[in-house]
């Protein structure tokens, strides 16, 4: 839980122009704030997720969308790890009826290279080399 724990209440507040009672008020709390975040950014990455299945694409090619548009988007660290208190992952769930198949964990297998993508840009790493090294290893 890296992100919510690297960011003070405070900061959060200076940056969104905001009182910090207001942000407890709408949120609770540092990890309410983190969980509304990310449950609207797996919203949007879902849909386009699932528009490029709904497409006819391959389970590989499902994956390089949504990696494409977390990079675009600015939101690679924030998906590079499943949320730190929900024992559900939706991305995990809708991959996994696409990829898993014979009581094998496909879907749970090419989404933890799927998240190291992510975390690899997070940490400074060149995204279009990155991108084609997870191209290697789902398709």
């Amino acid at each position: 839980m890296r992100w919510p724990a690297a960011v003070s209440v405070t900061e959060l507040a200076q940056l969104a122009d905001v009182t910090i009672g207001s942000l407890y008020h709408h949120f609770g709390s540092k990890l309410g704030i983190y969980s509304a975040i990310r449950d609207d950014v797996e919203r949007r990455l879902l849909n386009r997720m699932e528009g490029a299945a709904a497409a006819g694409a391959t389970v590989g090619t499902v994956l390089l969308v949504g990696f494409d548009y977390l990079l675009d988007a600015g939101f690679a660290r924030l998906l590079a790890e499943p949320h730190p208190e929900r024992e559900s992952d939706p991305v995990e769930a809708s991959i996994a009826t696409r990829a898993d198949h014979d009581a094998m964990p496909v879907g749970r297998i090419l989404l933890a290279a799927w998240r190291a993508a992510l975390s690899t840009v997070a940490e400074g790493h060149d995204p279009q080399c990155v991108r084609a090294a997870l191209r290697e290893v789902i398709r």
